[in-house]
């Protein structure tokens, strides 16, 4: 693999290690209730900034979608979205087992954590209405559309709702956010290297995806001619 143009992906691989290892070994700071559990603001919250990050991507490149209807650009955001469901499922589990660990239960009625799940209904809807329409520039152009949609359903369910509503997540409903509670700077210095790390390695996926899908539709037009 050339260094001088993958040079990131290196760099993604590094940042995800020191994530794993510091964010499970290094000290941190003793906080009432939380305790040893503050470790998952490094993976639960991080990987939730990576999935807004990349299905961010995948909106603007179904937007893009509109204006050029590149074949090319629907794989990008196809495979952007996919990678971001991912992003967005091992978000809720381990948003889950904190919940367990800090709020004696494995899901409670949040607005965040239930906007979080009517999120990714609308992102599976997406990837089921794609799998279901054969013509490929019909499926392209209702999926942008579709997507375009779901992303601003992103935006309200989990940016806006739980803030004018009472939440038990920290920086809504009127709680304060991580940043006003007694984190140190060794914190911060894991937390947004981890956001990078787990979003360079979501584009690092999202581009071997598109890679296969070019390769895939070579070999059917190869054996159609």
């Amino acid at each position: 693999m050339d260094f001088k143009n993958n040079w990131w992906k290196y760099l993604g691989i590094v940042l995800v290690a020191y994530t794993l290892y510091t964010g499970l070994l290094s000290p941190v700071p003793s906080l009432v209730i939380l305790h040893e559990t503050i470790r998952n603001l490094y993976f639960h919250v991080t990987m939730w900034f990576a999935m807004i990050i990349v299905l961010t991507i995948s909106v603007y490149q179904s937007i893009k979608y509109l204006g050029n209807s590149k074949i090319e650009t629907d794989d990008v955001a196809y495979e952007s979205s996919k990678v971001g469901v991912m992003f967005g499922l091992l978000g809720v589990s381990t948003g889950s087992l904190w919940a367990n660990f800090t709020w004696g239960a494995w899901w409670v009625s949040d607005p965040k954590l239930n906007g979080a799940a009517v999120t990714l209904l609308f992102y599976f809807a997406y990837i089921v209405l794609r799998n279901s329409i054969d013509d490929p520039e019909k499926k392209a152009r209702i999926s942008a559309i579709y997507n375009i949609f779901s992303y601003v359903m992103l935006i309200v369910f989990l940016l806006i709702l739980p803030r004018m509503t009472d939440s038990l997540h920290p920086g809504n409903g009127g709680n304060p956010g991580f940043n006003q509670y007694d984190l140190d700077s060794k914190m911060r210095a894991i937390f947004y290297p981890a956001i990078i790390g787990w979003t360079l390695l979501g584009v690092w996926m999202i581009q071997m995806g598109v890679k296969l899908k070019t390769i895939e539709r070579k070999i059917n037009s190869a054996t159609n001619y």
